[in-house]
């Protein structure tokens, strides 16, 4: 398998599970959205909380000259540190909700 082809699996293998998890209020889901062809993977969440629509980016990441950009990621732990676990090296992700003059004090690649 080529190094794209293994970070689309492996960023498709972290995020599924999380559209498992149940919310503990509202009637709200957590809705994939893949798109291999723009290399763009996000979570979703929607629906209803009470009164109140719910609609907004729970994690987005994306693939950019073979590199992976963790643009948002509002999940509980973080998704980043699965994406090291699964086999991804450190030096080919980049933070990007840093600014990128934080960036090369994070660990991660800067660009």
């Amino acid at each position: 398998m080529d190094t794209l082809a293994n970070y689309r699996t492996i960023i498709k293998k972290v995020l599924e599970p999380h559209t498992q998890i149940p919310y503990s209020h509202g009637d709200l889901i957590c809705k994939p959205v893949f798109d291999e062809n723009s290399d763009s993977y996000l979570l979703v969440t929607l629906g209803w909380d009470k009164a109140k629509r719910i609609h907004g980016c729970l994690v987005h990441i994306d693939i950019i000259n073979g590199k992976i950009w963790v643009q948002r990621d509002e999940t509980e732990d973080g998704v980043t540190l699965d994406i090291v676990a699964a086999g991804i090296p450190k030096d080919s992700i980049v933070l990007g909700f840093h600014p990128a003059d934080v960036r090369p004090h994070t660990g991660y690649a800067v660009v």
